[in-house]
């Protein structure tokens, strides 16, 4: 029995991390101390004034635990990992997923080139951005390419210069062919300093020099060179009006500012770049009654530049965090540069941080009703589920496909979803390596016992958030009683204590009720559940067929028939087709053989002796 008065006197008084349990073990509250001593105490002490969050949290605390750091900015990145894993019920979360894309040019290579980039790295290329519209990012680049002829393969070059043909990119003059000799580095590396200076906002040398050479077209009766130097102009005047790139060092600042209502709040983001507003976004935020501006804030600087690839050298706020200089420091460590967050009291940095907060008003009281009509079709379909199951809570989905052809070359799929939205960073595939043939079941064991060996030795070896660190508060498997089995096995060998249930079909393929603890329990066809149920199994078997069908435009599925003399695309697609795998071909006679479309008595032979030499 956990004694709280007495484990109270037992907390030390250094910095470190606090984990709050309800009454069914459930991690509720996750928060960070400078001293743990101090800071746990005050949410059981009856005289403070708490607010009406942490009162209602304090009614459901069974127990707690902690974890000592050496200090608080090691305290704040644990307690950072530790929300973003288990999403407790009181800690202001997070509801958005978004990366923004960068222009990186690679200049690090003999013969650069210009890619979009989700992350920015520490590495010797350039990067421009971020941006909040990849579609305007693919805009630059190929202007660029029809601009400076850079090139876009992945050749290693120079040490592949000749070894194949120029692509259709040379033939349509997007590029010099630097895979073919055609232009030297040096002329090539004085297109890319080009480049640099575009992206850097120099448009007007290059507007001047497009008028230059289409008024030069023109007076040559080359109109039709002429047309394609305006076409050029027209593209650069909208890439410079629509972007105002500037480049990443430069004096940048992100301006939020805060609405709530309820349980519902909104951060709005403005992105200024080099003294300039170039982009704005809204982030919905799952808040408890009473939290302030601060709080919000507090907790939305954590969860978002957490995993955003920038951060800018100055925050504006509207509003004092409490962890100010902690967050500070953890910022300047993340940027590599000084981080500073200001709360602006008058002048125009005031007013744009109260235009901030006008718009994400706007924005949450817009878009309210809308919320309300997700949050149904998501969370409020999760509590469905949840219900149907008897379980408490569930937060993370798994479920998992197999995909083969006629038994040939099996893949497997793992989709997740969180609070009944996909998340499909955690996506996985699975080549299946142990099982030959049509052998769903054998499949199925082999990629959860990957999926969840991987996991385990994950948390042994590191403290880190892995690929499979994170684990389901429930699978879902594309099957009935069979498939829940094989998952349970797996499950009972690795020591884990998951529920599994099955998402049953009737004979038309259409989801009809959830196979769990030996119960088939029907669903409602026009419920919340039944169409997020739905969606999570369309979404598992369109993952796993795209990765086949990916694989097979590859090339990459290469079947042991191959290698049989004789016997091609055609007879390799006639045996697969007539038999339901590798072992049957082999028990099959001669004359069997000889008689499957396409094929004749020299091939079946040539197939037979194969097996049986």
């Amino acid at each position: 029995m956990f004694d709280i008065q007495e484990e109270l006197k037992k907390l030390p008084g250094r910095p470190g991390v606090y984990i709050m349990h309800d009454e069914n073990d459930h991690i509720i509250y996750v928060g960070k101390a400078v001293s743990l001593k101090n800071r746990v105490r005050q949410y059981f002490q009856t005289s403070r004034n708490k607010g009406v969050k942490i009162e209602q949290m304090v009614t459901h605390i069974r127990r707690f635990e902690y974890i000592v750091t050496d200090s608080e900015l090691e305290a704040l990145v644990l307690e950072c990992n530790l929300i973003k894993e288990h999403h407790p019920k009181y800690n202001t979360m997070l509801m958005d997923d978004k990366t923004y894309p960068f222009i990186k040019v690679t200049t690090g290579e003999a013969f650069p080139r210009v890619v979009l980039s989700r992350k920015m790295q520490k590495d010797k290329a350039r990067y421009f951005g971020p941006y909040t519209s990849s579609q305007a990012v693919r805009d630059t680049i190929d202007l660029i390419h029809k601009l400076y002829h850079l090139r876009s393969c992945n050749r290693s070059l120079p040490r592949d210069i000749g070894k194949e043909r120029p692509c259709l990119n040379y033939h349509i003059k997007q590029c010099d062919a630097p895979c073919q000799g055609y232009i030297s580095q040096e002329e090539y590396g004085k297109s890319v300093n080009e480049v640099l200076k575009f992206l850097n906002g120099n448009y007007d040398a290059v507007l001047k020099d497009l008028e230059e050479k289409m008024n030069a077209a023109s007076e040559a009766l080359e109109f039709e060179r002429a047309i394609e130097y305006r076409e050029l102009i027209s593209s650069v005047k909208k890439v410079a009006q629509k972007q105002k790139i500037t480049d990443s060092s430069g004096e940048d600042r992100d301006v939020l500012a805060v609405a709530s209502h309820e349980g519902d709040a909104v951060v709005q983001v403005f992105f200024i770049r080099g003294g300039r507003l170039i982009g704005r976004d809204h982030f919905y935020l799952r808040i408890t009654d009473g939290e302030s501006p601060s709080e919000i804030l507090n907790s939305f600087i954590m969860q978002y530049y957490a995993g955003t690839p920038f951060i800018p050298g100055e925050l504006m706020l509207q509003a004092e965090v409490e962890d100010r200089e902690v967050l500070e420091e953890w910022l300047t460590s993340k940027r590599g540069q000084r981080v500073t967050i200001r709360v602006p009291k008058k002048g125009t940095k005031e007013k744009l941080v109260e235009l901030a907060q006008e718009n994400a008003r706007l924005v949450l009281f817009r878009d309210r009703e809308r919320i309300k009509r997700e949050e149904g079709r998501t969370i409020g379909a999760v509590k469905e589920v949840a219900a149907l199951l008897g379980l408490n809570e569930i937060v993370r989905m798994e479920a998992y496909d197999i995909s083969n052809t006629n038994g040939f070359e099996s893949v497997g799929s793992m989709v997740v979803y969180e609070r009944g939205r996909p998340k499909r960073n955690d996506y996985r595939k699975f080549r299946i390596k142990g099982i030959q043939g049509a052998d769903d079941y054998g499949s199925m064991r082999e990629v959860l016992t990957r999926r969840f060996t991987h996991g385990l030795k994950e948390r042994e070896e590191s403290e880190e958030l892995g690929k499979f660190t994170v684990f389901p508060d429930l699978i879902m498997m594309d099957g009935g009683k069979g498939q829940v089995n094989v998952a349970l096995e797996v499950l009972d060998s690795l020591h884990l204590d998951i529920p599994v249930c099955g998402m049953v079909k009737d004979d038309h393929h259409r989801t009809r009720g959830l196979y769990y603890n030996n119960v088939e329990i029907p669903i409602d066809r026009s419920s919340e559940a039944f169409r997020l149920i739905t969606r999570i199994q369309d979404e598992a078997h369109r993952f796993a067929i795209e990765y086949h069908r990916q694989l097979r435009g590859k090339g990459q599925v290469h079947s042991i028939l191959d290698d049989i003399e004789g016997i091609g695309p055609a007879r390799r697609k006639a045996l697969m087709k007539n038999y339901a795998g590798l072992d049957e071909i082999r028990a099959a006679s001669v004359e069997e053989l000889a008689k499957i479309p396409s094929m004749n008595e020299k091939a079946a032979e040539a197939v037979y002796k194969f097996f049986h030499q």
